[in-house]
């Protein structure tokens, strides 16, 4: 075991690495307490966010509709009023704002969509809302399904997530640096808070599946809060 592990990592093979860790943990049976606690625990920060995240959605919608109002009906209607000098610093304020500000209302529900999606993509693997295509996983048992999670995080979810963060990090500083603002002429400034979204992605996913993975070893060692009973199994 120990040969095998040192040349998979002298040859930088760290998925296979992570495969082996995962293995041996499961055969030698890692602190279960522990790992029920981190499980928890980021299954609990990753519930929050989302619950919170998801308001965005209404916000969006709404957001959208007042847009689609204001382009087409109030802006239209209110112009000739608008011409008139007393009205437009006066009671016509606000829809002299909206007007300057037009742009700006436009592009946030834009950036809320980004967000919502990002931020939201390990409330969506807590709750198994990805596509997944399952033919053989929904009927199998439970230690099937543990090992189809487990190897699928180590597999498919850590290297991606790992290629976006390491691809984005660069991205994202530089945005930093320059403090970049949207290149819409009266765009929202900002811009580099919301390519900060693409690490907390990563962060968030790359956690939910660390959850994920201790969750199928702690299946995979028939811990009592992950048994199902026959019955509910039959069920299935």
């Amino acid at each position: 075991w120990s040969s095998f592990w040192w040349r998979a990592r002298s040859r930088g093979h760290w998925t296979a690495i992570l495969i082996l860790s995962a293995l041996q943990i499961s055969k030698v049976r890692c602190p279960q307490t522990r790992s029920l606690c981190i499980v928890r625990f980021i299954d609990g920060v990753n519930d929050r966010i989302g619950r919170a995240v998801a308001w965005l959605m209404l916000t969006m919608v709404l957001m959208t509709c007042f847009v689609v109002l204001l382009r087409y009906a109030i802006l239209p209607l209110t112009a000739p009023l608008l011409e008139a000098e007393w009205f437009a610093t006066t009671l016509g304020l606000p829809l002299v704002w909206l007007r300057e500000n037009y742009v700006k209302l436009q592009e946030s529900y834009v950036w809320m969509h980004g967000i919502t999606f990002m931020v939201g993509a390990g409330y969506t693997l807590l709750h198994d809302g990805h596509v997944r295509v399952d033919i053989f996983y929904r009927g199998a048992s439970p230690k099937y399904q543990a090992w189809v999670n487990l190897l699928g995080t180590l597999l498919l979810l850590v290297p991606v997530l790992s290629v976006i963060g390491y691809y984005s990090y660069p991205y994202v500083a530089d945005s930093w640096e320059k403090l970049e603002a949207s290149r819409e002429a009266g765009g929202l400034e900002g811009l580099y808070l919301l390519k900060s979204m693409l690490l907390v992605f990563v962060v968030l996913t790359m956690a939910q599946g660390l959850s994920l993975v201790l969750r199928s070893i702690l299946v995979l060692n028939n811990h009592p809060e992950f048994i199902i009973p026959d019955e509910e199994q039959e069920a299935i």
